[in-house]
């Protein structure tokens, strides 16, 4: 249990976060917008305000990312935006993936693509979205 945080306010949302040590030399205050749907869809108004009016579609990853794009899309009036799951799922054909390593997930994560997203993006002005900061 974290016995340190940082007070933020973003979006007119006043957040207390827990500072949470990463490893022994960096430690980053834990900005969780999953389950806090206020401040979510706060953000995602604020955010709409500065997207370029140019993006064709949102691109963001599974899971922490799928509310703030789904709130986004909506303020964008946007009909769909494209998530990278963790996993190749059945229904996926010509899925493509990348691996990666982030200082948020443990281990080696792996972020994959629908064939039918994949052509989704091709061409596209894409606006990549993620809920860290």
């Amino acid at each position: 249990m974290a016995n340190r945080f940082y007070e933020l306010t973003v979006a007119g949302c006043k957040r207390s976060l827990p500072i949470l040590n990463v490893t022994d030399k960096l430690a980053i205050a834990g900005f969780i917008m999953l389950g806090d749907p206020d401040l979510t869809l706060a953000c995602a108004k604020e955010l709409a305000k500065k997207i370029p009016a140019d993006t064709d579609v949102i691109l963001t990853a599974e899971t922490k990312g799928i509310p703030l794009a789904a709130d986004l899309a909506r303020e964008l009036g946007m009909e769909r935006y494209v998530v990278a799951r963790k996993s190749v799922k059945a229904y996926m054909e010509n899925a493509v993936w990348v691996e990666d390593v982030s200082i948020t997930t443990k281990g080696v994560q792996k972020l994959c693509l629908d064939g039918v997203d994949v052509d989704r993006l091709k061409g596209k002005n894409v606006l990549l979205l993620d809920d860290v900061i």
